[in-house]
């Protein structure tokens, strides 16, 4: 009997420190996108104007890119504490989100203040995905797609709250700051799994393994062209829904259904994507998964636009496909750069990979407008193909690729 405890105790480590890790990212990663549910009551209340409304969100990007490059210059997810690293990074990232409560959201502290946000979220992301790969056994890709699939339901919960008129702007700030003060206490509570390797000494080139190395390298631009297309698909869809329906329905009907379809499509077919997707890549493999979601989501890409003006309906099981596919294999790009990379330098891997997606989704977010107003928005998302395209063949030379055999055991 003593034994069966002793052997059921890991097991018990395991469960109840996921799950405490998934509440604390979840908590802390709130912090994202709090300044994004209030943004329309910023709006009405203080005729926030669409450049400053659109720099909240910015901002917490441009400070995320910064905060990871210099994470992964100092290799810091591998040298720290990974709890103290999370629990600083989210009481600093608590406070800065604080202090939007002090100051006009029309002053530019709020974006400062949204800058050092982005910045901390560097201590929380990417390195939350390492403690969970701490714990992985033959089930990376699920244990990293739960993350994941949380980070996709906070992208889409503002959209909810819009959708049902909105929420004071004042106590969802000052909400979601008291929910990262428990994360960051609760996260000393986290236990560390086995597959922790010891600390590395100062590396300053360990940077440059991310794109040196051919397997990773391959692994990396597969990421990219994931990137390409989901944040602009992400940031996009509820304006594009929205001409849609008011195609075929008044305003205010188009207006409601369109935020709730794209809530439907992103938080509910996001989350149902990244958990199917860590199935299937921990059974049939890494590379066979991201190759058929990025053919799918590229296809959804190309095609939706020809259902511009169609049946909402019609138009919503299309989003949610997409919505589905396009997040589907995001964490297995995480799981296969944990695979690959050497172990003691797993942290900064993510962190590079990280760093390099957001970067280049800055470029993107900003691409649709001007197509969609050139070509109208039939056409507008067709060029957001071109990234999973690409990403199928990166992850196609990354399966002939000898190291693949390091990937879901085996499973390519």
């Amino acid at each position: 009997m003593v034994d069966e405890k002793a052997a059921q105790q890991p097991d018990r480590s395991r469960g109840r420190s996921l799950a405490l890790l998934a509440f604390c990212e979840v908590s802390a990663l709130a912090l994202w996108f709090s300044a994004s549910a209030v943004v329309p009551s910023l709006i009405i209340e203080y005729d926030l104007s669409p450049g400053r409304a659109s720099m909240m969100t910015s901002a917490v990007q441009i400070g995320f890119v910064v905060g990871t490059l210099i994470s992964a210059l100092l290799s810091l997810a591998d040298r720290l504490d990974l709890r103290r690293f999370f629990m600083f990074s989210t009481l600093v990232a608590a406070l800065a989100n604080g202090l939007m409560l002090t100051v006009e959201p029309t002053s530019d502290v709020v974006i400062v203040l949204r800058f050092v946000t982005g910045i901390c979220m560097a201590g929380i992301y990417p390195v939350g995905m390492k403690m969970a790969v701490s714990w992985a056994r033959d089930d990376m890709g699920l244990l990293i797609g739960l993350l994941v699939g949380a980070l996709t339901l906070g992208s889409a919960a503002p959209h909810l709250f819009n959708a049902f008129g909105g929420v004071d702007w004042h106590f969802t700030i000052l909400a979601s700051s008291a929910l990262a003060l428990v994360a960051a206490l609760l996260i000393n509570l986290v236990q560390l799994g086995p597959n922790l390797a010891p600390a590395p000494p100062f590396t300053p080139g360990a940077i440059l393994q991310a794109f040196r190395r051919p397997a990773l390298r391959w692994a990396n631009l597969g990421y990219l062209g994931h990137m390409w297309e989901l944040y602009a698909m992400w940031a996009w869809l509820v304006v594009f829904l929205d001409a849609s329906f008011r195609l075929v329905m008044v305003a205010e009907a188009a207006a409601w259904w369109s935020r709730l379809a794209t809530f439907t499509s992103m938080g509910v077919g996001g989350t149902i994507g990244c958990l199917l997707g860590g199935l299937i890549a921990d059974r049939y493999g890494r590379t066979t998964l991201t190759m058929g979601a990025m053919t799918a989501s590229g296809l959804c890409a190309l095609t939706i636009g020809f259902l511009f003006g169609a049946s909402p309906v019609l138009l919503t099981v299309l989003a949610t496909i997409w919505g589905m596919t396009v997040v589907a294999d995001s964490a297995q790009f995480s799981a296969s750069i944990a695979e690959l990379a050497p172990p003691e330098f797993v942290g900064t891997m993510l962190t590079v990979q990280t760093c390099v997606g957001f970067l280049l989704t800055l470029f993107t977010v900003h691409l649709i407008p001007p197509l969609a107003a050139a070509w109208g928005w039939q056409y507008a998302f067709a060029i957001l193909a071109i990234g999973p395209f690409l990403g199928v063949f990166a992850m196609s030379r990354l399966r002939a690729h000898p190291d693949a055999a390091r990937l879901a055991g085996g499973r390519k």
